[in-house]
């Protein structure tokens, strides 16, 4: 049943997008200090991307998979560069203006979108995680299979979008309980945090 295929996209999609790494920080961080609205549009960005590497990875484009195993090098050490850029962002942002510029409705979601989609493309290597849950299933499909693969990339698409408006709508529930100093804190760590995932993905390339 075709059905299926979407079905088993779903679950790939929203187990792939629960970790939370640096965008799930980065995600968090943005619903408490802007809304649950960044916060979603954010995961968004990410969902986007992880339904490109998963029809990388249904359709078994491996020119584009080999092109990342070759340059992962630059490429992480890019995404690393990217993300403690992001992270001193964080660490240095007044949340009172974030807060004041949401208020006059002045944010900018499409910054919001645009800035977790090149964050989550600048680590190609999660192309290898469908590639290896989509063997598992036996997903993998040929390029004529064009129905199937776009119900596998509508479901990884859908998952990944679950699991952001869920995480986004618990977090938006407290977020009215969080007074200027712990929003102050909380941008703070989360800042460290990139920062520290950033350094930790340079480091990486050159241990391995």
């Amino acid at each position: 049943m075709e059905l299926g295929f979407f079905i088993k996209g779903l679950i790939v999609g929203f187990l792939a997008s629960i970790p939370l790494g640096p965008v799930g920080v980065l995600c968090i961080q943005r619903t408490i200090n802007k809304g649950r609205f960044s916060g979603i549009i954010s995961g968004m960005g990410a969902a986007t991307v992880d339904s490109f590497f998963a029809l990388v990875a249904a359709l078994g484009l491996t020119y584009i998979i080999n092109f990342i195993e070759e340059q992962h090098f630059f490429i992480q050490l890019i995404g690393g560069g990217v993300l403690v850029f992001l992270g001193i962002k964080i660490f240095t942002t007044n949340p009172v203006k974030q807060i004041r510029r949401h208020r006059r409705k002045k944010n900018k979601l499409i910054e919001d979108y645009f800035s977790v989609l090149f964050l989550t493309l600048s680590n190609p290597l999660a192309v290898f995680l469908f590639v290896a849950a989509f063997a598992g299933i036996g997903m993998v499909t040929s390029k004529d299979s064009s129905l199937k693969s776009s119900l596998i990339i509508a479901g990884v698409f859908a998952g990944a979008m679950g699991w952001w408006a869920i995480l986004t709508f618990f977090i938006d529930l407290f977020r009215k309980r969080f007074r200027l100093k712990q929003l102050w804190w909380i941008n703070k760590i989360a800042g460290v945090v990139i920062i520290v995932f950033g350094i930790a993905a340079m480091l990486s390339v050159f241990i391995d």
